[in-house]
């Protein structure tokens, strides 16, 4: 997976229709999911499309693994998980990730019916890495 901080400045200076490109690009990108993984624990809700988000790793580095029934929608989610993918589960937890995406506009680049899921996106990974966070102390 990229670097956030590679995909934002690449994302900066695209146009509308190469920015979507790039989020079904960085869906694409995302490391495979086992099925055995999509399921309801691992389901996020208030989405549109399935989300699916698993936590790997330990309190050191968390790992994601995502996915998604929906090409931009996956993207989305591989944005999400690119802010946060292999940082101390601790830091993944205080993190501001909304603030992180904010460079992104997603709420303008997108229909409302790809965005209304993104804070339960942004919930999920979090109360997921306070889980592992709160388990290490």
């Amino acid at each position: 997976m990229r670097a956030f901080a590679d995909i934002a400045e690449e994302y900066e200076f695209l146009d509308s229709d190469d920015r979507y490109r790039l989020l079904i690009e960085l869906g694409r990108e995302l490391e495979p999911m086992p099925d055995a993984l999509k399921t309801d624990a691992t389901l996020v809700r208030g989405c549109s499309a399935q989300v699916w988000v698993y936590p790997t790793g330990d309190t050191a580095r968390l790992h994601f693994l995502a996915d998604s029934n929906a090409a931009i929608t996956k993207g989305v989610v591989a944005l999400i998980i690119a802010a946060v993918q292999d940082k101390p589960a601790a830091e993944v937890a205080a993190m501001d990730v909304a603030a992180a995406l904010a460079p992104f506009d997603l709420a303008n680049q997108l229909s409302s019916n790809r965005t209304q899921g993104l804070p339960n996106m942004i919930a999920l990974v979090q109360a997921h890495a306070a889980r592992i966070a709160g388990a290490a102390a």
